[in-house]
């Protein structure tokens, strides 16, 4: 029986992912650098450290440590001004999330930086909702490699106990995603995932190996959670 729900954020809880790519467009814009939409969505599930230091490569350039940090500080900002008048949640999925949290324990896990996460949640008071949060500066690496899975789940289990529960098993654990990238993350940690085609076509998330797809979170309570995983 599932008793433990790891989110991923964006494209899954908040509806920014070209919020971020044109952003993302700004910030190179001043580099001499073209980010184009095929660009920055073969990059799904890259922290932003890495994803700028990838599109550097691809436009054949190379950038320092400094200058990458002060791309991402500069995503960050524009960004936050293009979110001024209001955060695009997904429809329902601030009610799916506080109905799932008097059924679960719930985790968010995502390759976001830490500032912008916790701007979203705290705005939104979601925060309260989530029993761990774990954001790019939480693991040395970043999506399709597991090991943020692995230390979500390991948190999670953690919280669990800490209230009085019983240890879970992987088995107990689903992960949300929205990106093939994530998906094989969270297999990699040999948890199940629910695939949401908010960002990339179904059969991409199926192909990743999502146990099952879904087109709309909205529609999932949890009986839907229990009764297909």
């Amino acid at each position: 029986m599932i008793r433990a729900i790891l989110f991923d954020f964006n494209g899954v809880i908040i509806d920014d992912e070209r919020i971020q790519m044109k952003a993302y467009q700004d910030v190179f814009s001043g580099r001499g650098i073209e980010l184009t939409e095929e660009m920055y969505f073969d990059c799904l599930g890259m922290n932003d450290h890495v994803f700028v230091e990838t599109i550097y490569g691809k436009a054949g350039k190379t950038a320092t440590a400094e200058e990458i940090a002060e791309d991402v500080a500069g995503k960050t900002s524009k960004w936050k001004e293009l979110l001024a008048s209001g955060f695009p949640l997904f429809d329902g999925v601030e009610d799916v999330i506080r109905r799932l949290r008097t059924e679960f324990n719930l985790g968010l896990v995502s390759m976001a930086n830490r500032e912008e996460i916790d701007h979203v949640l705290g705005s939104t008071g979601l925060a309260e909702c989530f029993d761990v949060v774990m954001s790019a500066e939480d693991v040395t690496t970043t999506k399709p490699d597991p090991a943020c899975y692995r230390e979500g789940f390991r948190r999670i289990d953690l919280a669990g106990v800490e209230k009085g529960h019983n240890p879970i098993t992987r088995r107990q654990c689903v992960v949300i995603e929205d990106s093939p990238a994530g998906v094989i993350s969270a297999k990699g940690a040999r948890l199940k995932a629910l695939g949401v085609s908010n960002t990339v076509k179904a059969d991409e998330l199926r192909k990743a190996g999502a146990t099952a797809v879904t087109t709309d979170l909205s529609d999932w309570n949890a009986e839907s959670f229990r009764r297909v995983f």
